[in-house]
């Protein structure tokens, strides 16, 4: 098993584990764990993806060594990247785009995250699974536990969008709704799974939803001709997908399929939970923990990212910045991205838009920058938030 996979690294200490077995964050520095692959041995042409199956499992050459069969998958991945026309003529930026992860099978960027870290959960012998989550990742677990025949165990705080809890219901979690933010779900959940063989698939508590999320890298690789956009705005929370696109446009470049340019990552939060821009603009390698986190884009309500050590330094390394939004520009991006192109973003992928409007203001985003603003979900999964729009 798992020929193609070299080792699983720390990404703090460079220490090296097997990859053969579960783990929750790497045993001596309990930080992230990095998939490293045996790239230098693989012959692999990146025009032979051309014609596979329109999934993110394409790329299954640098995705885990699992047989066909085992793949827990519900044909996520392969997102349309939508070029906004109408909304780029009105601001000069003619070569925007979007990334459209709504058409995801349960709305969401998660499933890619969640079929890797499932499939590979049970693998190697996982029977139950659990996670904390402010919304969105829950319903992804719960889907893809049920279609691996797995266990699933969801906590979410109670404030979270009531389409996700029923999302969880409907597909056979158990769930527990916690007072508070996801960190007490996540310490909730802890206290409740001692003593029981539940697998955390916390948000890069194990390395394979990096894997998963890694591959909108590649898609937007080949969706640009095997060229890479010179900006992107993701929204951060936990930052799983912008640690998994500069890992996959690391591998990319070993394998030639790519060159040494990188584009310029935008980490993007909510004014009312900041931790990383905060570090971003202090010069801090590190954030602190955000009290009292409190904003209507209820996927980057994480008052602490487990790697925002990583998302600050690819964010630098990129000569990329952080942004914060309002929650009344996060409305007021719903409502101009719905008018001028007919998309109802998510509140996370909105921010996006509006941070990006902020930038263009400063002369920071260039008209002949090649831009792509992440929607991370449906705006379908957030009722609470459009009935918000009536208001304004």
């Amino acid at each position: 098993m798992n020929h193609r996979i070299h080792y699983l690294e720390c990404s703090k200490t460079r220490t090296r584990y097997p990859p053969d077995q579960l783990y929750n964050l790497s045993p001596d520095a309990s930080a992230p764990l990095l998939v490293r692959y045996q790239l230098a041995s693989m012959q692999l042409n990146r025009d032979s993806v051309r014609d596979r199956v329109p999934s993110m499992w394409r790329y299954r050459e640098m995705l885990p060594d699992v047989r066909s069969e085992e793949i827990v998958s519900l044909g996520e991945g392969w997102t349309p990247l939508i070029p906004l026309t109408r909304l780029g003529a009105r601001f000069g930026l003619p070569y925007l785009f979007m990334k459209n992860e709504a058409h995801n099978p349960t709305g969401s960027f998660k499933d890619r995250g969640l079929s890797a870290a499932v499939t590979m959960a049970r693998r190697l012998g996982a029977t139950s699974l659990a996670i904390p989550t402010a919304g969105n990742a829950g319903g992804a677990l719960a889907a893809y536990g049920a279609r691996a025949g797995l266990s699933v165990h969801v906590f979410m705080p109670r404030n979270t969008p009531r389409t996700n809890l029923e999302e969880c219901m409907v597909a056979g979690a158990q769930v527990t709704q916690v007072e508070g933010l996801i960190s007490d779900a996540a310490q909730c959940m802890e206290k409740a799974g001692k003593g029981k063989d539940w697998f955390d698939v916390s948000t890069l508590k194990e390395p394979y939803r990096i894997e998963g999320k890694k591959t909108l890298g590649y898609e937007l690789a080949e969706q640009f001709g095997w060229s890479l956009p010179d900006v992107i705005l993701y929204p951060t929370g936990g930052g799983t997908g912008l640690i998994g696109m500069w890992k996959a446009f690391q591998e990319m470049q070993q394998l030639g399929w790519i060159g040494a340019s990188r584009p310029r990552m935008v980490a993007v939060q909510s004014s009312g939970c900041a931790p990383i821009v905060q570090a971003f603009e202090e010069g801090r390698k590190q954030s602190d923990y955000w009290p009292e986190a409190d904003t209507i884009a209820s996927g980057i309500r994480v008052p602490k990212a487990l790697g925002d050590f990583l998302i600050l330094e690819y964010i630098r390394k990129s000569n990329g910045c952080a942004v914060s939004v309002t929650d009344q520009e996060i409305l007021e991006a719903l409502l101009e991205v719905g008018n001028a192109e007919g998309v109802l973003m998510c509140p996370e992928g909105a921010a996006c838009w509006a941070a990006l409007k902020q930038l263009r203001a400063l002369g920071w985003a260039d008209s002949g920058d090649r831009i792509v603003v992440f929607n991370t979900a449906s705006g379908h999964k957030y009722p609470e938030v459009q009935a918000k729009l009536l208001t304004i």
